[in-house]
């Protein structure tokens, strides 16, 4: 039983990082989800003989592993080959770290270690959602997605707060263990260790909790005029219908949706992301005939502007206006720039756009392309969507109303990211729309966890919500992240909500992902310290 006993606690770990996980999960099982696999590393460094490096990787790897094809195996619905790459690699990436943290602890003290393991997992989060093969989804602190009332500090924070916290509980409370059992091993009175561990164990994960609550308090609504908006869905099945309906045909049905909801109070029509599918041409976007028809229904709205996703394209000869992100067409001998874009627009202004910025790896970019190409070809992961490089732009666009509102247009996998979120507002966004399809999972976790994600940028950035999904959930979610009210999966219509635009500027929204940042320069300082200072410190 002893040699199964190491696997058994991996196992362990990562069905309890699982079972944590939204929409399902427990939140809870967070806080002690490391433990066994830190056992599982401890029993291997006392009793493992040869290869000890190579059996804590494995066994780090089955935890992660467990926890990544449970949580985020809906992937196989768009793409098997893009689920078992994801999973496998995120799994790889994860073990690596869990490994660093292994050569560390040999070298230092177990505060030292844990510290360590602290930074270096935060650094690893960072760096998820600032490199090209970028993956986010599993950071821990959007673990608590679906417990808005724990986390309402998150303002101050972000993400990267909740992440700290689930951290440094765990390795506490493996502190405790490991203080228990050298102590019982060794003939030594326990007492005291549940005082010393357990006290701070609990006060660290309760007076959070309660801070989370007094925050609260202040939820109610002030007396500012809420804004009409009407959000729509169109649910079109998004691998083959919503290919075959042409712009003009969406946008007929698009305002046939709007028109029974809209009112002369409406502000804000929107609709997902890429509903007019067919891709446009960008020099010609003013005399499209789908967005002219959109034009024509707002005649009779003369306040209200639609905001709605769009495909757009730029082809041209000239080398030298080719980027990076520029696609080839060798039969034709041509380059093409790709957009995945917002549209905005009244019934007698121009048509403003944003093209997505964030973007989805291997369907929407291609990671380190200029390095990877040459050996793989012209080879994209089909994740769902349009498999092209699109084209991005710098700045987080605002889009602004005649009467001043100000408002975020972001793009689906852009609402994952919350320092990147904290850009739209930065440039004076007064609350958030989020377009997205979320089709491409059929009725399974993907597109339930993405609503979920969306609260956690409502809260650290203290703005409210509209969000229009095609084949997904589209809702209105409050600026404490509850949501008010929502259109189901697979439910075809329009949902009329209030939002309440707000001039609010954060903590988060200021000073954005600081607690990771600092944690990169304490990892570093870690290891630079571990593996320079040979027999300054000894493990204890």
């Amino acid at each position: 039983m002893k040699n199964f006993l190491n696997p058994i606690l991996s196992v362990l770990s990562g069905l309890l990082l699982a079972f944590a996980w939204p929409t399902n999960g427990f939140v809870g099982l967070l806080f002690i989800a490391f433990i066994p696999l830190f056992i599982a590393h401890y029993r291997l460094n006392k009793t493992a003989v040869k290869a000890v490096k190579w059996k804590v990787f494995l066994h780090a790897y089955l935890t992660f592993f467990i926890w990544n094809i449970i949580t985020t195996g809906w992937l196989y619905y768009s793409s098997a080959f893009g689920m078992w790459f994801a999973v496998l690699v995120n799994s790889l990436l994860m073990a690596l770290v869990f490994l660093v943290y292994h050569l560390v602890s040999k070298k230092v003290s177990s505060f030292t270690s844990s510290s360590f393991f602290i930074a270096i997992w935060l650094s690893f989060e960072y760096l998820h959602l600032h490199w090209d093969f970028s993956w986010p989804w599993l950071q821990l602190g959007n673990g608590f997605s679906e417990s808005v009332s724990w986390i309402q500090w998150y303002e101050f924070t972000g993400v990267f707060g909740g992440s700290l916290w689930v951290l440094v509980v765990n390795t506490l409370l493996y502190n405790a263990w490991l203080q228990y059992s050298s102590r019982k091993e060794n003939s030594v009175s326990t007492k005291g260790i549940t005082i010393r561990y357990g006290i701070p164990a609990l006060l660290i994960i309760a007076l959070p909790i309660s801070l989370s609550h007094f925050l609260s308090i202040n939820s109610i609504t002030n007396d500012v005029e809420g804004t009409e908006v009407v959000i729509l869905q169109p649910n079109i099945d998004p691998y083959s219908e919503k290919y075959d309906i042409s712009n003009s045909q969406m946008a007929e049905n698009l305002m046939t949706l709007a028109v029974d909801s809209i009112t002369a109070n409406t502000k804000l029509i929107i609709a997902p992301e890429t509903t007019l599918a067919s891709g446009m041409r960008l020099t010609g976007i003013n005399g499209n005939p789908a967005l002219n028809r959109i034009k024509r229904f707002l005649f009779d709205y003369p306040n209200t502007y639609y905001l709605g996703g769009v495909s757009l394209g730029d082809s041209f000869k000239n080398k030298d206006k080719a980027t990076s992100q520029t696609n080839y067409i060798k039969n034709g001998d041509f380059y093409y720039n790709d957009y995945n874009s917002a549209v905005f627009m009244n019934s007698t202004n121009p048509v403003e756009l944003y093209h997505k910025s964030k973007l989805v790896v291997g369907v929407e970019n291609f990671p380190y392309k200029n390095v990877l190409q040459p050996i793989l070809g012209d080879v994209m992961l089909d994740l769902g969507g349009t498999v092209a490089t699109k084209t991005t732009q710098e700045d987080r666009e605002v889009f602004i109303t005649r009467d001043s509102l100000k408002v975020a247009p972001i793009i689906c996998y852009e609402s994952v990211y919350g320092e990147y979120v904290t850009g739209y507002v930065n440039n004076g966004a007064q609350f958030l729309s989020i377009i997205t399809n979320d089709g491409w999972w059929q009725n399974t976790q993907g597109h339930k966890q993405h609503l979920s994600l969306a609260r956690l940028r409502a809260i650290e950035t203290r703005k409210w919500i509209a969000r229009s999904a095609n084949t997904g959930i589209s809702a209105v979610i409050n600026d404490y992240g509850k949501i008010i009210t929502v259109l189901g999966y697979e439910k075809k219509g329009a949902l009329k909500g209030t939002i309440y635009p707000n001039n609010k500027i954060t903590f988060y929204v200021k000073h954005g992902d600081f607690i990771a940042r600092v944690s990169v320069f304490l990892m570093l300082g870690i290891f630079l310290f571990s593996f320079t200072r040979r027999g300054v410190m000894k493990r204890k």
